[in-house]
């Protein structure tokens, strides 16, 4: 009997027509990086679904004061925007939407050019402005009626206003969403500073104190202090308990006492103490010269965390929710409230704008509980940026709740060698911003020495393994659970945390220092582009790594405006590379006059690097000409960016715990015996949450000949990216956020300290 059919539920955004509407788009409030990827999005998906797009010039004074401030959008207004800091259509603060009149005004001007669809880009206040004008907009249009503003027909024609917000703030202070546009790039710019400050405070065994902003949330001091392994942080929802100033003396005390030649300390420029008193950086670095005689000096970050160029994450997070913002618009009716597109995880989300407004977040703590084992960690595979902040966080987190922590060097090999030792607290001190494995690290896998591997394990008494690294500790992982009938010694609680630069391992969205690589991989093709400025007609052919794994090429493409990316998952033949030479060829008739094509290592064993350039060349001869760039190895250097930074040592602090609670629970008659199947996991960011998942269970869900997981969800960007580039194509939004009430996270009581 045949099997049943699946029934097909995905749903294309061809029913949803932008064709007869008109969608404005406005900056406002604080400028963040990332808002022009955001405005681009809009621009881009607008016009393509057939709908006007509108610019709204200089935020909420550009609405009422109309005239030239509202322009409509072209394809190539929005062209080489991508990569520029700040927001071009301009942002300013405005008195006058404030009151009835200018809100009016306002509405007089949107009428006058049919705009009944707003796409708002700032921050609470001015997402807050435009739910008001929302739900004013009805009696608005009566009053202009009356006034004669406006006729009967234009009033009935524009009777629905919708609004669509997308967060733009450095602060990251907005309830419902995980991250909003500019805080990831404000982070480089405070981990650029930090790194920077490190070495001449060392050489001068100096204390700085770094300022940085956030009057009323403390995410950028806290996650920056994470991410540079700062001695104390001082955040405004926190205050420290009485008696913090001996104990932060003592801390900085202790620190250098260990031979540390500096301390940092990072102040949140709205810390405040128990009485609510602020906590500012001179106040602390008076505190520690007079108390501990230590050269210091304060730096204050101010608005330089507001400047530079967006990073990948940031483009990329704003592009996908800018296409996002348009399908909530064209979805939306009279009864939909004003929503904010978001992500929470990997997971795109609607949420009413007023509840995420209303709502106050809260800093959840972590409460932590003895229970003393023998713990090893290890780094296999190709090295990761952000490797080193995992093993960091796994020893101070593993030493925090009692266990004793070991080190293996360079892998599996290093384990059946007996590279073990046991690694203490002051041995990972600065390790967080350095790149590459300081555990060292290879590929071998354990296969093949699992006899020596378990007699190391009985030597040094191993409880647990932790093991950080690439598609090899997966592989590793499945072969030492699959050997516990033989070897009891792998009966013990076993954890993958998932840390490669090609983002291939199957059960998690997100790998430690892909996102490095993908910030390597953006700077590159806008310095490529960038030396395309003064040349007409010119295409770049780049290849990133990744082996089969098109991660790395299509994510990197969408960061960097690509007009076509080549991977090996979505099989490509010499027609569709003569339809992409014809693409650039009409492309150079507008006033863009510049392509970029990213070709993955592995995407064709024929169609090659040098094979592409030669056809391209050959093929646009006479209408442009073409250079090649490999980027080879410098995808997996660099020091890690402050997104796998603070990634790697969350990630390594749940496994910890994960391994805590499994050592507990197996512990029986004063033995160790773990060898379920829920005993040897992967740690993984799926869709929303970082999920524990039996490695024995993703055995299937493996392409093991090619090194990838059979289902990869980025592959629903490809559509995306190719829109973005003018390319008709067909785009699932089946898995597009649908609009959810926001829900409250309840923090659970700790003692836990302001020290890091």
């Amino acid at each position: 009997m045949a099997a049943p059919k699946r029934q097909d539920t995905r749903k294309f955004f061809e029913n949803l027509s932008g064709a007869g509407k008109s969608i404005a788009v406005l900056t406002s409030g604080g400028d963040a990086q990332g808002m022009n990827a955001a405005v681009r999005a809009v621009v881009r998906m607008g016009i393509y679904v057939g709908a006007k797009v509108y610019f709204i010039h200089e935020g909420y004074q550009g609405m009422v004061d109309g005239g030239d401030n509202i322009k409509e959008a072209t394809w190539e207004s929005v062209s080489s925007m991508l990569q520029v800091g700040g927001t071009v259509i301009g942002s300013a603060r405005c008195k006058e939407f404030r009151t009835h009149e200018g809100r009016l005004k306002a509405a007089h001007n949107l009428v006058q050019h049919g705009i009944t669809n707003l796409c708002v880009i700032g921050g609470d206040g001015s997402l807050t402005g435009a739910n008001l004008f929302r739900e004013e907009w009805s009696g608005l249009l009566d009053e202009l009626l009356q006034q004669g503003l406006i006729n009967e027909e234009a009033a009935r024609s524009n009777s629905e206003l919708h609004i669509v917000g997308m967060v733009g703030s450095i602060d990251n202070d907005f309830c419902g969403t995980d991250m909003t546009i500019g805080t990831d790039s404000a982070l480089h710019r405070i981990i650029e500073v930090v790194d920077a400050i490190m070495t001449t405070a060392q050489s001068h065994q100096r204390t700085f104190v770094l300022e940085v902003m956030g009057r009323h949330c403390g995410y950028l001091a806290l996650v920056s202090a994470l991410a540079c392994g700062a001695d104390w942080v001082f955040i405004p929802e926190m205050p420290p308990e009485d008696g913090w100033e001996d104990n932060m003396c003592q801390k900085l005390s202790e620190t250098r006492s260990r031979g540390v030649r500096l301390n940092i300390i990072i102040v949140a420029e709205g810390a405040i103490d128990r009485e609510g008193e602020p906590i500012t950086s001179e106040c602390v670095k008076d505190l520690v010269v007079r108390n501990l005689g230590f050269d210091t000096r304060v730096t204050i970050l101010g608005h330089v965390q507001r400047g530079g160029t967006p990073s990948a994450f940031d483009r990329i997070l704003a592009s996908r929710m800018g296409v996002e913002a348009v399908l909530a618009l064209l979805e939306a009716s009279a009864n939909t409230p004003a929503c904010v597109v978001s992500l929470v995880g990997n997971q795109a989300v609607r949420l009413p704008l007023m509840e995420c407004v209303q709502m106050t977040q809260e800093v959840q703590k972590v409460a932590f509980v003895k229970f003393s084992f023998n713990v090893a960690v290890m780094n296999v595979g190709a090295p990761a940026a952000g490797m080193n902040a995992a093993v960091r966080s796994a020893v101070r987190v593993g030493i925090t709740e009692g266990h004793k922590m070991f080190a293996v060097s360079d892998g599996f090999e290093g384990f059946y060698k007996g590279q073990i030792r046991e690694i203490k607290w002051g041995d990972v001190g600065g390790w967080t911003g350095q790149g590459g494995s300081l555990l060292g690290t290879k590929r071998t896998l354990p296969g093949k020495h699992l006899d020596k591997i378990a007699e190391q394990m009985r030597v040094h008494n191993i409880n647990a393994l932790l093991v950080i690294g690439g598609f090899e500790a997966y592989v590793g992982l499945l072969e030492l659970s699959a050997s516990r009938e033989k070897y009891h010694e792998f009966c013990v609680p076993m954890v993958m945390v998932p840390a490669t630069v090609s983002n291939n391992i199957p059960g998690s969205d997100l790998s430690i220092g892909s996102d490095t690589a993908l910030n390597a991989i953006t700077d590159t093709c806008d310095r490529i582009k960038q030396s395309a400025s003064g040349t007409k007609r010119r295409v770049f052919i780049i290849e990133t790594m990744g082996g089969y794994c098109g991660y790395l090429a299509t994510v990197g493409g969408l960061a960097a405006g690509a007009d076509t990316v080549y991977i090996y998952e979505e099989p490509f033949d010499i027609r569709d590379l003569q339809a992409n030479v014809q693409h650039l060829t009409e492309k150079m008739k507008t006033t863009i006059q510049r392509g970029l094509v990213l070709r993955n290592e592995n995407s064709n064993e024929n169609f090659t690097t040098d094979f592409i350039y030669q056809l391209y060349t050959e093929e646009g001869r006479g209408v442009f000409d073409c250079r090649k760039n490999i980027l080879g190895h410098m995808q997996q250097g660099g020091a890690p960016s402050p997104f796998d930074r603070n990634f790697g040592t969350k990630i390594s602090a749940k496994a910890i715990q994960w391994i805590t609670r499994t050592l507990k629970d197996s512990f029986k008659g004063g033995k160790m015996f773990a060898n379920s199947e829920d005993t040897a996991c992967l740690l993984g960011m799926r869709r929303r949450a970082l999920v524990f998942q039996p490695v024995s269970q993703l055995r299937d869900e493996t392409d093991f000949v090619h090194r990838i997981p059979k289902e990869q969800w980025w592959l629903k960007l490809r559509p995306l990216m190719k829109i973005l580039a003018k390319y008709k194509t067909s785009y699932d939004v089946s898995d597009s956020g649908q609009l959810e009430h926001v829900t409250r996270v309840r923090p659970k009581e700790s003692n836990t300290s302001s020290a890091i």
